[in-house]
């Protein structure tokens, strides 16, 4: 079992549900960053119990060599997709998609599956792979 399977299983026990890792660097501090869902929404207490039993976890198998600072949260109601079922619990939500080639487009994530995604936009429905992907986030008007 890896790390971040473990991780999930830590996470699961507490009935939640692992959303994504990142490592960022932040003002010249190294976070670890586990991001996690729940249905119903996560609340600050949540987050405090997965952190305080994912941090002496972590002393034991460290996710990374030298100092880091462990933080636990939700991915926000503007968050980024990047595995196929992101996209998949996102349906019916609003996106941003950057596409590799650069171009920029917004629209309504109609469909996703484990080959790519539609998105219906002003000029119609249209698909992608996610091999065309860059960076894909939902966003909310607010």
């Amino acid at each position: 079992m890896n790390l971040e399977e473990q991780i999930a299983k830590i996470i699961e026990a507490n009935g939640a549900a692992l959303y994504d890792i990142e490592t960022t660097t932040e003002f010249d501090e190294t976070i670890y960053r586990v991001l996690i869902t729940k249905t119903g929404g996560v609340n600050l207490d949540l987050c405090a119990t997965i952190s305080n039993e994912l941090s002496p976890f972590l002393d034991v198998h460290p996710p990374m060599s030298g100092q880091y600072r462990l933080e636990v949260s939700s991915p926000g109601i503007e968050r980024k997709l990047s595995k196929p079922v992101h996209f998949k619990n996102a349906i019916g939500e609003k996106v941003k998609v950057k596409l590799m080639g650069g171009d920029k487009l917004k629209g309504l994530l109609k469909d996703a599956d484990d080959k790519g995604i539609t998105v219906e936009t002003k000029q119609g429905e249209e698909n992608f792979a996610y091999g065309d992907l860059g960076t894909v986030k939902t966003y909310f008007d607010w």
